[in-house]
């Protein structure tokens, strides 16, 4: 059953995540898979944990970057050892929220016309 909140868009594109309860500061670079106005999906390399909350820029279509922080809300380990991972936004001002969701109406829109072509 499908129990995320928005739609959600692939964005090619690589961040790197800062632990902020973390007692040393450590750089984690992670490859964006879809995201969606409330969260994004994410493999890494790194053994992250349930819960956590991390610092990010996330580079958008427009290349701009969004300040946002994530909390790990889902964990998968893959075949190769990575780990693919759910997390949501928390503090994202509404004004960058808004801006995800519009680009995945207009990728979505692009979508149903190609496949009404």
């Amino acid at each position: 059953m499908e129990r995320r909140k928005g739609t959600r868009t692939n964005l090619d594109t690589s961040v790197v995540l800062n632990r902020l309860d973390a007692k040393e500061d450590e750089e984690i670079l992670i490859d964006i898979i879809d995201v969606s106005k409330t969260g994004v999906g994410f493999t890494s390399d790194k053994a992250l944990q349930i819960g956590s909350v991390y610092e990010s820029y996330l580079q958008i279509w427009t290349m701009e970057k969004i300040h946002a922080y994530l909390r790990i809300t889902r964990i998968e380990q893959l075949e190769d050892n990575s780990f693919e991972y759910g997390a949501t936004f928390v503090g994202m001002p509404e004004m960058d929220s808004t801006r995800i969701d519009n680009y995945n109406i207009i990728e979505q829109t692009k979508k149903e016309m190609e496949e009404n072509d």
